[in-house]
């Protein structure tokens, strides 16, 4: 079999060496971009195997050293240490573009084990002066290089821990940009915060403009003047980089959840000309709209970045779950498809679809889709809200208190994470829980719009704080009086305490700058408690113009065709038996008409 292999064009690359049992000598390399000294016939394999690793031949790299490195395994005197070191990391290379981790960690550990033991041979015969020692030592992959794709192999297997392990293993002073940069990342996601602090300020000392690292930092509470502090120098030594300064200043405010500040300072940024219509600040600006409860300012945002480049995935996760709750599934499939013709490898086409497949009521496929998006990103806050989401509504609301829980741990300034486990704790009747956490949420972001809203919610469960919730939601209406989270609130209040005419002005006034399915609807349910039937009618029908699948909206309406039809069935039959019992009909007609009205206001109690 070894004479068969040596006599084919692959043993005549070998053979030419003057022994064919001697270890493969290499030659010294030319610097980058000069014409090849050495023709390719001299060349020996390992080089051929090195050039075409270099050229991207990463399937021709991956056949031709499988078969030397078996060649070694039957001969062990057929390449030198050096060689098979070299021959292990290529080998371990193309398996990982061909994203078989776990065997390219097998063939990275056999080539940092080949590499201790030529160290040790090397220890042991001290260099004799010759010149072709050298070239080969700089032709050698290098050892750090190896650690960090072994640790980029072990974060594509979700092994985080082996991944630290292998890059606390090299020494401060070798660790790369990319290698703290990584570190930082794992240390984070493990929550070493402290750790995760030191790296990627050393990204930064290394490389004062990543701006990664720089959100990095100010995500893990560093003081945005610290930070800024760390790139002064090159901004001031930069032409046109002033506006980094205000940069890092608007995305302080966004990791203290500041998003007032945070959105004038980044419309500022925006409106620079330099800077106008960058796609990064306008999904930026989406997100903080959003996060603020500015749907519709966060949808035109959206919408603007997504023509400036149609290919953009990032955000879009949140773009699709707001379309889905404005009720427009159509515009949340096309979205989905187009994401999907982009790429299936990130979390966002997953998430779009879920969400269609959630407001559809299609629970368990959203469960699935949450799933999968999770798997692609564990880091994805819309995936985890949309499982932990699907969960609830399925009666799983401990799994689902799991889900909202990360979210938190991942979005601290995000209040639909929030909102989330809230839900779950009311949904499980633990309200003392769902009161501790609106308390501290209303602490930790202050007292806002939102928050206020937050904490009545939970008020509202307790009739013994229902004064409070009254209290807090005029605060927040105080605050702003489009906020619908909190108009519904006050409506739902009001309700309570049958005061209609009060609604009905609290919602004609949230309705006069904005429309609002939800609000449409309660509107059109309030009008019927007041007897505006026709008025209702008509709520009812744009509550369904602007959500076809808004089932409160269409029983609404469902309930007042049901009641005309048998009045009307009741005066034809009275017609007809008029000769005969006049009065009797009269009475009944009066007892059927009371009966539908009794109806209607168990109805309504019940909404």
């Amino acid at each position: 079999m070894m004479d068969s292999c040596l006599r084919g064009p692959l043993g005549a690359a070998i053979l030419e060496s003057p022994r064919a049992e001697e270890p493969l000598s290499l030659p010294t390399p030319a610097p980058a971009g000069a014409p090849r000294s050495t023709p390719a016939s001299r060349m020996s394999v390992v080089e051929h195997v090195r050039e075409m690793a270099a050229a991207g031949l990463h399937s021709n790299v991956r056949l031709l050293s499988g078969l030397l490195l078996t060649m070694s395994g039957n001969n062990p005197e057929l390449f030198s240490p050096s060689q098979k070191y070299q021959l292990l990391v290529y080998h371990a290379d193309s398996l990982f573009h061909d994203k078989e981790y776990r065997n390219a960690v097998s063939k990275y550990t056999m080539a940092l084990q080949q590499k201790k033991a030529l160290s040790k041979t090397s220890k042991v015969r001290p260099s004799t002066g010759n010149a072709a020692a050298t070239p080969q030592s700089q032709c050698l992959p290098s050892e750090i290089e190896v650690k960090y794709k072994m640790a980029e192999c072990y974060t594509m297997l979700k092994q985080d821990k082996d991944a630290i392990a292998i890059l606390d293993g090299i020494p401060s002073r070798q660790r790369t940009p990319k290698i703290n940069m990584m570190l930082a990342n794992l240390y984070k996601k493990a929550g070493q915060e402290r750790s995760s602090v030191t790296s990627y300020k050393e990204v930064l000392r290394q490389c004062p403009l990543a701006l990664d690292a720089i959100l990095g930092l100010l995500s893990l509470s560093v003081k945005g003047a610290e930070v800024a502090s760390m790139t002064m120098n090159v901004i001031q030594s930069i032409p046109n980089l002033d506006w980094l300064s205000v940069w890092i200043k608007a995305y302080a405010f966004v990791h203290t959840g500041d998003n007032t500040r945070a959105i004038n300072t980044i419309c500022s940024l925006e409106k620079k000309s330099l800077l106008r219509d960058n796609v990064d600040l306008l999904g930026s600006l989406a997100d903080l709209y959003f996060r603020a409860g500015d749907n519709k300012n966060s949808i035109l945002k959206f919408e603007q970045a997504q023509m400036l480049d149609p290919y953009l995935i990032k955000g879009m996760d949140v773009y699709g779950y707001l379309l889905a709750r404005d009720g427009r599934l159509e515009d949340v499939e096309n979205l989905g498809c187009r994401l999907f013709n982009i790429s299936d490898q990130h979390a966002e086409p997953w998430v779009v679809s879920g969400c269609h497949s959630f407001y559809s009521k299609r629970y368990s496929r959203a469960l699935y889709l949450g799933a999968k998006a999770i798997q692609l990103n564990s880091n994805s806050v819309q995936a985890l809200l949309l499982k932990g989401a699907a969960l609830r509504n399925m009666g799983r609301v401990q799994e689902a208190i799991i889900h909202f829980r990360e979210a938190i741990r991942l979005a601290p300034c995000r209040l639909d994470c929030y909102e989330g486990l809230i839900d779950c704790y009311l949904a499980s009747n633990s309200i003392r829980e769902a009161m501790v956490m609106a308390n501290n949420v209303y602490k930790t972001l202050g007292a806002n719009a939102q928050t206020l809203t937050l904490l009545a919610t939970v008020c509202l469960e307790d009739p013994v704080t229902q004064e409070k919730a009254k209290t807090l939601l005029d605060k927040a209406l105080t605050q702003r009086p489009d906020y619908i989270k909190a108009v519904v609130k006050k409506a739902e209040l009001l309700s309570r305490e049958q005061k209609y005419e009060d609604g009905i002005a609290l919602l004609r006034n949230a309705l006069a700058n904005q429309s609002d399915c939800v609000l449409h609807r309660i509107l059109g349910d309030f009008l019927v408690a007041v007897s505006e039937y026709q008025e209702a009618m008509d709520q009812y029908s744009i509550a369904l113009s602007l959500d076809p699948n808004d089932q409160k909206s269409l029983e609404g309406m469902q309930k007042m065709e049901k009641e005309e039809s048998p009045t009307d069935a009741t005066q034809e039959e009275d017609v007809d038996d008029m000769e005969g019992s006049g009065e009797e009909g009269d009475l009944e007609g009066s007892d059927s008409e009371a009966a539908q009205w009794a109806d209607q206001e168990q109805w309504f109690g019940m909404q």
